[in-house]
């Protein structure tokens, strides 16, 4: 039985300088801004269907029948996870340098991808900035 090289997912692992303290502190901080900015949108757009929740380290934006975000910790990865209806899921790193959350495979922060995609969502610029040294 022969297996197939390109069956297999193969994603660099990226090592983290943080230690667990600055890591929940980093991303209690970039949840908590999202949860805020998130709730300002949904309030603003005011489509009853449209939510957020957050609970445990699990941000959870509903947005009716377009679909459902879920942005979460990963404490043992010192990451944040996203689910996204229209790109899928996603696993950010924090960058020191810069201070964002960044996807590994493409070096876009968490929060250029939201604006694009809720940007086109919300049919409105959208600019929400996790960035820590902003």
């Amino acid at each position: 039985m022969q297996t197939n090289p390109y069956s297999k997912s193969y994603c660099v692992a990226i090592s983290s300088s943080l230690s667990m303290e600055q890591y929940h502190k980093l991303s209690d901080e970039a949840m908590d801004t999202l949860v805020e900015n998130l709730e300002e949108l949904i309030e603003d757009h005011g489509d009853s269907s449209f939510e957020v929740e957050y609970h445990s380290g699990v941000l959870t934006l509903k947005l009716g029948d377009k679909g459902t975000y879920v942005i979460n910790k990963q404490p043992p990865n010192k990451q944040i996870w996203l689910s996204s209806p229209f790109s899928g899921p996603k696993r950010y790193d924090y960058t020191e340098s810069d201070g964002s959350w960044r996807y590994s495979r493409d070096n876009k922060p968490l929060d250029d991808l939201l604006n694009e995609e809720l940007g086109r969502t919300f049919d409105k610029p959208i600019r929400l900035s996790l960035s820590s040294s902003s």
